[in-house]
């Protein structure tokens, strides 16, 4: 009795030791985790509730937003046939990356990924451009668009061809097509930086079974290496869409949304009025209905592809 009761107060200090270090790693956790915190909440959250706050206001951006218009700015956006061409063009661009840019750098990687002489150089050059600033990269490529021959890379191309020179900053046709191209260029790499890392965490072993077990290349690349890069794909399709409803930088710089706002985004729209119009109230309503297009996509699609990875299983 007494050896039973001199345990059970021997397991009581241990318990108590084991809670007060829980307690202590918590709190350590805790504290680390602060800072990030606090400046979370500071720079993210609090400017969309911001954000949120003036898009019911007809603000100018001086003085106290007082002009309470309550959705009038939304009714105005939804309504504006400028704000409806930035949306479709948006999609467009959309549906090129998906169709175009990330297939190619899917089949580009794979082939980047085997034991091919200049194997590293060719990967140097693909992802060099994503490396620019997108100033730099919409400066040079104003440059190779020159419609003048004689100092645009492209023309003078076409013209030697015999073809005509194309103004393709300025042809409401072509515009949109002529900055996927610079999109395209720019982001390449990166995708295709993605891809290349899903590769190489798929197992040799896999594919060389396959092979003797008749598997061709394209048997191996359709059946093996494409479900098991499904998790990769996934991350970059979701990255390629956020990225392209988010695009400023290389449209403002080339065009501005023009000629006409036939290469107007949703994000040169917002920029346009809330910071060249000075309408911050009806940009910061331009804003909000951006973010909520960014977070219903990406919760719908987590949703449509929360599957497990062939290799993970998360």
């Amino acid at each position: 009795m007494q050896s039973n009761f001199a345990t059970h107060n021997s397991v009581l200090p241990q318990k108590a030791s084991v809670t007060s270090r829980r307690a202590k790693d918590r709190l350590v956790v805790a504290l680390f985790l602060l800072p990030a915190l606090i400046i979370f909440l500071l720079f993210v959250i609090y400017p969309i509730f911001r954000s949120l706050y003036y898009s019911t206001f007809d603000w100018k951006g001086l003085g106290a937003a007082t002009n309470n218009i309550g959705l009038e700015n939304y009714r105005r956006i939804l309504t504006d046939v400028v704000f409806q061409k930035s949306v479709v063009n948006v999609v467009i661009i959309i549906v090129l990356s998906l169709a175009l840019q990330l297939p190619a750098a899917i089949v580009l990687s794979t082939l980047v990924s085997r034991d091919l002489p200049g194997r590293a150089m060719f990967r140097t050059i693909f992802f060099l451009p994503y490396v620019l600033s997108e100033v730099n990269a919409a400066i040079m490529w104003i440059l190779l668009y020159d419609p003048n021959p004689e100092r645009g890379f492209i023309n003078g191309i076409l013209v030697s061809l015999g073809l005509n020179s194309v103004n393709w900053l300025a042809d409401m046709n072509v515009v949109l097509f002529a900055v996927f191209i610079v999109l395209t260029w720019k982001y390449f790499g990166f995708h295709m930086l993605l891809y290349l890392t899903g590769l190489q965490n798929i197992p040799t072993e896999i594919e060389e079974a396959a092979t003797m077990d008749g598997a061709n290349s394209f048997q191996n690349f359709w059946y093996i290496t494409l479900p098991l890069l499904s998790g990769t794909i996934r991350t970059s399709v979701q990255m390629s869409v956020l990225g392209s409803i988010q695009q400023f930088i290389l449209v403002w710089v080339m065009t501005r949304g023009g000629p006409v706002n036939a290469s107007e985004v949703m994000a040169t729209y917002m920029y346009r009025f809330g910071f060249v119009r000075f309408q911050f109230g009806y940009g910061s309503a331009v804003a909000i209905i951006m973010f909520l297009i960014c977070v219903i996509f990406s919760l719908l699609y987590r949703q449509l592809t929360n599957k497990p990875d062939y290799l993970t299983g998360l």
